[in-house]
């Protein structure tokens, strides 16, 4: 059965329906390491909604156990993450997906998300984000948890994202 998606009109910005979130670990939804307290059951709720996919480079090396229960990350392996999210991300309906990233190697994924019509979003979770990250994405938030929420009430959007 599929998620029912979610779904936001935001004045002169145009609907989006979310059928997939594509995110970043290291730095997005985790810091150093570790998944951000109060993420997992956002995480939850969020992937009874949409298709959860969670890219990482895997950093500290914690991903599959911090995401237990959750999703299995797709561990990247490649010298260009930012070629490899950039690839993996084309495999969806890009104007259906929302981006969480905060690295250099999460400025394509943000970047063909946004030029396709999804939601692309830069987070910094106390790693910092790359300027180039923050540059392709349509809003920065800090904290996981903050941006998480913003899925699951996509009416906030609207306060940040209407013209």
């Amino acid at each position: 059965m599929k998620a029912s998606g979610i779904t936001v009109d935001i004045p002169g910005f145009g609907r989006r329906v979310i059928h997939t979130v594509v995110s970043d670990y290291t730095g997005t939804l985790s810091c150093q390491g570790k998944l951000t307290p109060g993420a997992k059951p956002l995480l939850r709720r969020l992937r009874t909604l949409v298709d959860l996919r969670i890219l990482t480079g895997d950093t500290y090396g914690t991903a599959r156990q911090q995401l237990r229960g959750i999703a299995v990350p797709y561990i990247l392996r490649s010298k260009r993450q930012d070629l490899e999210k950039r690839a993996l991300v084309k495999r969806f309906d890009l104007k259906s997906v929302a981006a969480l990233g905060n690295g250099n190697n999460d400025r394509f994924l943000l970047r063909e998300v946004a030029k396709a019509g999804g939601l692309a979003i830069a987070v910094d979770n106390g790693e910092g984000c790359a300027l180039d990250a923050l540059l392709h994405a349509h809003i920065f938030i800090v904290g996981a948890s903050n941006a998480l929420t913003l899925l699951l009430n996509p009416t906030a959007l609207i306060a940040t994202l209407r013209f």
